[in-house]
């Protein structure tokens, strides 16, 4: 008689501390660019979308530097399923109300 086979074990879910430091990263690693923050993260239902800060031209004056905004997409493990550029700004620019 066989033995039924083991159930594997679950993985643990990431932390969300960890799932926005793998963002950033595999965004730096797919493009080169270093994030500078995180504008925002969000659980959904397919894995996380993450909002990248990153510089993407440094002038000087510094406050010319062009920022963008990367809209970052990982899957439940935390691995890279895609990313886009939704902003493009000069670093001191605010955002009109």
């Amino acid at each position: 008689m066989e033995e039924a086979p083991e159930p594997e074990p679950r993985k643990k879910p990431k932390k969300a501390m960890q799932i926005v430091r793998e963002a950033a990263a595999q965004l730096n690693e797919m493009t080169g660019l270093e994030a500078e923050s995180v504008s925002s993260f969000e659980r959904t239902d397919d894995g996380w979308t993450v909002h990248v800060e990153v510089l993407e031209l440094a002038r000087v004056p510094e406050t010319m530097s062009l920022l963008a905004t990367y809209l970052v997409q990982l899957d439940e493990d935390g691995d890279l399923t895609g990313y886009k550029r939704v902003r493009r700004y000069e670093r001191g620019r605010a955002d009109r109300s």
